[in-house]
């Protein structure tokens, strides 16, 4: 696929899928430019052609930042978020009519709200963890929807008939917050005591919503969405959670793309009217898969697509560009057996993590010999996130980075 070469703006640039998504835009002959925290060194200023720029910290000043993302954003023919905050800021900067990979106005709005997605998973027929709202004003569509906002014993966290352990989800993936941004995550609390410490530690303005917990393996399906339909399907299962008691990946395998999940993620994606790059995280139990959310910008495992050929970054750029850009064919551009995908630095956080030992966690724990012999054992279909031809730098630094990150810096935090 051929393409004319323009200037792409992406950020952040520490984005777990920053130096994937550079590599595929630079690789289809495009120029990036990165806009990156002020002060915070980040791996991509390692890779070769790509231009980073300094912006205010959204989590310090979110209008400022805003502002001046819109100022880089006038200065480039297509701009792509890379995460959610990015989504955040680029929704809000952006003018009506300028060409962006990500999603706008009400795309945006299913992107960062779990409860828009949680209801629209629903309708489209996807199997949905039982879940309540536990913010004391309306839906996030105005009304009550499909699951009222939940009824609360008086001083308790959780309400009736919900015992934990449950899941704590903050209802937005990134917030406004004091002029900022904040982000926080899901946690699974095994008493009402963590939950309504965990409750007030968020705040009565954050909405949020308690979930079923569910044991099982993590998996993602990805693709294209355009006017005619869901195309350039993949998927992957789980192998080893950076931290587990529950986290991100650290490796992952393709898998086959399931069947009976392909109408309800056509569905979904087609009401929502949405366009370009999508992720639908799942969890298998049993026979049954599970929605877990829609991610609505490139993925932290995109290195396992672009390993298999699925350049999804290059060709959303495309089509934003050109509605009638070709793109390759639809089956499958690596027919090989499995593929594996590690991220080294999150190995390294793993096995830590095993040999510390579990802690409160009170779900199971891997071994750690089989730990150790998982992570020295490596295939013949193996590839390691950051790692290709011109991207040794970026490698190293973003492998010490993420060690740094979950050791010394948590310390510190």
């Amino acid at each position: 696929m051929s393409a004319a070469r323009r200037s792409v703006l992406v950020g952040f640039a520490d984005a777990l899928a920053a130096p994937e998504v550079a590599a595929s835009l630079l690789g289809a002959g495009h120029r990036v430019m990165s806009f990156a925290r002020r002060g915070r060194p980040v791996a991509l200023r390692k890779l070769r052609g790509v231009e980073i720029v300094e912006v205010t910290a959204p989590e310090e000043d979110l209008a400022r930042c805003v502002e001046e993302v819109t100022t880089l954003s006038g200065a480039h023919e297509l701009t792509m978020p890379l995460d959610d905050p990015a989504v955040l800021v680029c929704d809000r900067a952006l003018p009506a009519d300028a060409p962006a990979v990500g999603p706008r106005d009400e795309q945006a709005r299913l992107a960062l709200d779990k409860r828009l997605q949680l209801r629209a998973a629903e309708a489209a027929g996807f199997a949905v963890p039982s879940w309540r709202e536990l913010d004391d004003g309306p839906g996030a569509n105005g009304d009550e929807g499909l699951h009222p906002v939940a009824d609360l014993h008086p001083g308790a966290a959780l309400p009736a008939g919900w015992e934990p352990p449950v899941v704590l989800k903050p209802a937005l993936a990134a917030e406004e917050h004091h002029g900022g941004l904040r982000r926080l995550a899901p946690r699974l609390v095994a008493t009402s005591a963590e939950a309504d410490q965990l409750l007030r530690a968020w705040g009565p303005a954050t909405p949020a919503l308690v979930q079923r917990w569910i044991t099982g393996a993590g998996a993602g399906v990805f693709g294209l969405a355009s006017d005619d339909g869901v195309h350039h399907l993949s998927a992957h299962r789980r192998v080893r959670m950076m931290n587990p008691a529950g986290s991100g990946s650290s490796a992952c395998a393709s898998a086959p793309v399931p069947q009976e999940l392909v109408g309800p993620i056509e569905r979904m994606l087609a009401e929502a009217g949405w366009r370009g790059m999508f992720m639908i995280e799942l969890l298998r139990a049993g026979e049954e898969w599970w929605f877990m959310e829609l991610n609505g910008r490139p993925w932290g495992s995109l290195a396992l697509a672009r390993r298999r050929g699925y350049e999804y970054p290059a060709w959303a750029a495309a089509r934003a560009l050109d509605a009638q850009a070709p793109l390759p064919l639809e089956e499958p551009l690596c027919t090989d057996d499995e593929v594996l995908c590690r991220h080294l630095g999150r190995e390294l956080v793993h096995l830590l993590l095993v040999l510390r030992g579990p802690g409160r966690h009170t779900g199971e724990w891997p071994a750690r010999g089989a730990t150790l012999r998982a992570l020295l054992r490596s295939g013949r279909r193996t590839g390691w996130y950051n790692l290709e031809p011109g991207m040794r730098g970026v490698f190293l630094e973003d492998t010490w980075r993420t060690v740094a990150a979950q050791t010394w810096g948590k310390r510190r935090a």
